[in-house]
């Protein structure tokens, strides 16, 4: 692949990503965008339960899938190692974008809080939620992150995998504050439906699951340096001891 070839389809994927990206935060979140999670046609629940439990199936799958070290290594036998990240973005968007489509509504309420400072408190929080994901990609290095850099530069150390090991603001904190963010923004809402509660809870059992099968990939790329970084810093929460001291840290997936 020319490296022109590579850049332009580098940027193709980001811009399908940022598509999936603000889609995600409209579906959630509703008042704009062209579906929320409780549109479409109500069906028969068990059969909209079966059909969004295998959607984000299909995501957790590719998304864990492509990120451990030995697909990769199999992958880039086939896809240029300056594209392989930016095809790893690409799917991963394209699977939300099935997900958002093919979603079925489950509308029956959960809760509804309809305390106007309550509900404007849990609407900021969701939009927190979502600052705090974007804030922390460009804590670390956004466009590597998304496979920009890697199309750009060519293939060099980062397009290698070669990620430094810092620990930039949050993660000085907590270890994954992207994907505190992304629990924050499912949960955080005035209105939760069924269909709602269905997706925030699957998600967010799927991150603590990505987050261990991280996590071993970076203890094994990283090592002792990995190891002391978790004892210091929260999974997801800052701990309650002394923070860590030392600069650590590093993207995975």
């Amino acid at each position: 692949m020319s490296r022109a070839a590579a850049i332009l389809y580098a940027l193709v994927s980001y811009a399908i990503f940022l598509l999936s990206f603000l889609f995600a935060v409209g579906f959630l979140g509703g008042g704009f965008g062209p579906k929320t999670v409780d549109d479409g046609l109500v069906g028969e629940p068990w059969l909209a339960i079966v059909a969004d439990v295998a959607l984000l199936t299909i995501f957790a799958l590719q998304h864990s899938v492509m990120a451990r070290p030995r697909f990769k290594a199999w992958w880039t036998r086939f896809v240029p190692k300056t594209v392989e990240r930016s095809t790893f973005v690409l799917l991963a968007s394209l699977a939300l974008l099935l997900l958002f489509w093919q979603w079925r509504p489950l509308p029956a309420t959960v809760w509804s809080v309809s305390e106007p400072v309550a509900a404007s408190l849990l609407t900021g929080l969701y939009w927190v939620g979502w600052l705090v994901v974007l804030l922390s990609t460009f804590m670390i290095s956004h466009f590597d992150l998304f496979g920009l850099k890697q199309a750009f530069q060519g293939l060099n150390a980062t397009a290698q995998g070669k990620a430094a090991f810092t620990t930039p603001f949050l993660y000085k904190y907590v270890r994954h504050p992207i994907y505190l963010g992304f629990v924050i923004a499912f949960w955080a809402t005035p209105t939760m439906t069924v269909g709602h509660l269905l997706f925030a809870a699957i998600a967010t059992a799927y991150i603590f699951v990505g987050i261990q099968l991280e996590e071993r990939d970076l203890v094994a790329f990283f090592g002792d340096r990995y190891i002391r970084y978790r004892r210091q810093a929260g999974m997801l929460l800052p701990p309650i001891r002394t923070h860590v001291r030392f600069r650590a840290g590093a993207r995975a997936d």
